[in-house]
C-alpha cells in the first residue's frame, strides 16, 4: 500500500495520483460569455449534480500552468451565466480540440466545429450537438484556495450553478419516455489521455438495496467462502430473510441438485465447493433465492 501525504508533494504531482484513481469524472461542456458578446467553449471534468430543489450543477475551472484565470472563469466573473452541455462518445474528439488554450476571443465552438443555437434564458448558447444541455444562472464563484490566483496554479474555484432550463434531445428517450443511458452514450474522463465510454457491457444494473440482513449475518462458512466474491456476499445479505429450513429441505430432495451431488459423489469432488460455484452463477444471474437455497445445502 501506498501512502501519500499531499503535503510531501507538488500539487502536480499529487494531482496525477487523484485524476488517476478518480473517475470516470463526467464533463461539463460549458459555453459561457464575456460583457463584449465573446463566446468561450469549454469542458471540465470537475464537475457534477449537487441538487435538484433548486436544481444544482457544480464545476471547477483552475487556475492554469501559468497562474491564469481560465476564460471561461474570467467569462463567469463578468457574465454570470453558462450552459453546461453533455459530452457523448459522438462528440469526445471535438471537445477534446475545444479544451486547447486558443486566445481569449477565439470561438471555440467554430475552432471545434459545433452548432451555436441560442439558449431560452441565459445569453451564452447552446450546443446543438449535444444530447442535453441545460442553461444556468450562476449563484456563487467560491475560491478553493485563499491565496491570490496567480500564485496558485491548479487551484479551483468552485461554481455553483442553478439550471433554469433544459434541453433533451427526443432520441436518448426510451419507449416509457425515460432516459435510456445505452442511447446516451455518456464518456467521463480518466487520468492522463484516458477517458472512458458508458456503453455496451459497461453499463450494468444494481438493485436499490433493501434492509435485508446484512452481510454479518451471513453463515461464516459462506461469508469466507474462497469462491464467493464481496459482490455475490452483498446481493446475499440483501435478502430480507434466510429461507426455512422446509424450504431448504424441498429444494434439496428436488432434481435441481441431483447432478451436482452425483458429481460429488463420483467424481471425488468437494461439495461445498460445487453448491458455492453454482450459487455463483446463480447470483450472476440475479436469482438470489435459489443461489441461497443451493448454499443451504452444504453439510
Amino acid at each position: 500500500m501506498k501512502t501519500i501525504n499531499p503535503a510531501d508533494l507538488q500539487p502536480s504531482e499529487f494531482y496525477r495520483y487523484m485524476i488517476g484513481t478518480i473517475g470516470p469524472r463526467p464533463i461539463a461542456f460549458a459555453s459561457t460569455i464575456d460583457a463584449k458578446g465573446q463566446v468561450n467553449l469549454s469542458p471540465f471534468s470537475f464537475f457534477n449534480v449537487f441538487g435538484y430543489n433548486p436544481p444544482t450543477l457544480v464545476f471547477a475551472p483552475s487556475i492554469n500552468r501559468h497562474g491564469h484565470k481560465k476564460h471561461t472563469l474570467l467569462n463567469l466573473e463578468e457574465v454570470g451565466e453558462v450552459v453546461i452541455n453533455i459530452v457523448n462518445y459522438a462528440m469526445v474528439e471535438q471537445v477534446s480540440l475545444a479544451s486547447a488554450e486558443f486566445e481569449r476571443g477565439i470561438n471555440e465552438f467554430d475552432k471545434a466545429g459545433f452548432t451555436a443555437i441560442p439558449s431560452d434564458q441565459v445569453r451564452p448558447p447552446r450546443v446543438a450537438e449535444s444530447p442535453a444541455a441545460f442553461e444556468c444562472i450562476v449563484r456563487q464563484l467560491i475560491p478553493t484556495n485563499e491565496r491570490p490566483a496567480h500564485e496558485t496554479p491548479g487551484a479551483g474555484y468552485l461554481v455553483i450553478c442553478e439550471v433554469v432550463m433544459a434541453h433533451i434531445h427526443d432520441t436518448i428517450f426510451n419507449e416509457a419516455g425515460a432516459i435510456d443511458p445505452h442511447r446516451l452514450d455518456l464518456i467521463g474522463r480518466m487520468g492522463g489521455d484516458w477517458y472512458a465510454r458508458a456503453h455496451g457491457d459497461a453499463l450494468f444494473e444494481v438493485a436499490r438495496p433493501k434492509i435485508g440482513i446484512g452481510i454479518d449475518q451471513i453463515p461464516h462458512s459462506i461469508r469466507n467462502s474462497t469462491i464467493l466474491s464481496g459482490n455475490d456476499l452483498g446481493k446475499l445479505g440483501s435478502s430480507i430473510a434466510l429461507p426455512t429450513a422446509d424450504e431448504v429441505s424441498a429444494f434439496g430432495a428436488s432434481d435441481q441438485l441431483k447432478e451436482l451431488i452425483d458429481e460429488a459423489r463420483y467424481g471425488c469432488q468437494y461439495l461445498p465447493d460445487l453448491l458455492h460455484l453454482r450459487a455463483k452463477q446463480l447470483l450472476a444471474e440475479n436469482n438470489v433465492k435459489d443461489a441461497w437455497l443451493t448454499l443451504l445445502q452444504a453439510p
